[in-house]
């Protein structure tokens, strides 16, 4: 989808052309997540995922870029993120190069403001999506933020009130067009009340058995419904067991069902289990 299509899509966006335009992408989505997405997209908020791990959490931003032909950018969380990985850094040894080469011939109060230009910055993905041209906003993804720790997320709380930041040597730029921010997190930690409050909610569980049967015909071209219902059936009992940490999640089960259609497997049996599982 071009631009023009992507805001012809936007300006005439509802809740149900969202759903059936995420299953066109074969991301099946209940009414629920179609919806909080669509509150998002309209009231310019950002909206906070939470859920099991393998859920299509982060699948949903993916998805909603490619429906809108526009760019992810995906911030990645990790213990240790800060403020100079997500946003920008100074490209040092470049500019050290360039220093060697022209100090001799230009002044140093000319040389600093040209060290500290825009050709020497390495642009982080908050950057990024601040810099956006447009006209369609990019989707942020800011993947997994329970990784993070409480003074990163701290910041960002600041960063999506204004989407804009500053930079010293430049100084502050705002956002020509805000991205549509979509935040995950598999609930390692909770989440601060405060970047709750700054963001739509929705929390992702496992499928029902009806629903996870319809990904997996969707998604896993030639799969029997025989075998369908027998994997939905094990996994589901597998995410029943007190005695598995990890449960496994949707693209647990299509990675399964992938493995079985390329090993040619008609039914789940004891040998098929015995081959699979480790």
């Amino acid at each position: 989808m071009d631009a023009s299509k992507g805001l012809e899509f936007l300006k005439s966006l509802t809740v149900e052309s969202l759903m059936k335009a995420l299953e066109e992408k074969l991301y099946v989505a209940d009414r629920e997540l179609a919806t909080a997405l669509y509150l998002a997209i309209q009231m310019r908020k950002p909206l906070l995922i939470e859920g099991e791990p393998g859920c299509g959490k982060t699948e949903v931003a993916k998805v909603l870029a490619e429906i809108l032909g526009t760019e992810l950018i995906r911030l990645q969380c990790y213990e240790g993120l800060d403020a100079s990985d997500a946003i920008y850094e100074w490209d040092y040894p470049r500019q050290l190069l360039y220093i060697k080469m022209l100090e001799s011939r230009k002044d140093i109060t000319e040389l600093e403001s040209e060290i500290f230009s825009e050709r020497f910055l390495l642009k982080r993905p908050l950057l990024r999506a601040v810099l956006h041209p447009g006209p369609l906003p990019p989707v942020l993804l800011i993947d997994e933020i329970d990784r993070a720790d409480e003074e990163f997320e701290g910041f960002l709380l600041e960063f999506l009130a204004e989407y804009q930041v500053t930079i010293p040597e430049i100084g502050t730029i705002k956002a020509k067009v805000e991205p549509i921010t979509i935040l995950t997190s598999n609930r390692t930690r909770e989440i601060g009340d405060g970047l709750k409050r700054r963001c739509l909610y929705y929390y992702v569980t496992y499928p029902s058995k009806e629903k996870e049967m319809r990904i997996l015909k969707l998604k896993v071209k030639g799969l029997s419904d025989s075998l369908a219902e027998q994997l939905v059936a094990f996994v589901n009992v597998l995410r029943q067991r007190p005695d598995i940490m990890k449960k496994p999640g949707i693209s647990e089960t299509l990675d399964w069902a992938n493995a079985l259609m390329k090993l040619g497997a008609k039914e789940l049996s004891r040998e098929v289990l015995r081959s699979t599982l480790v």
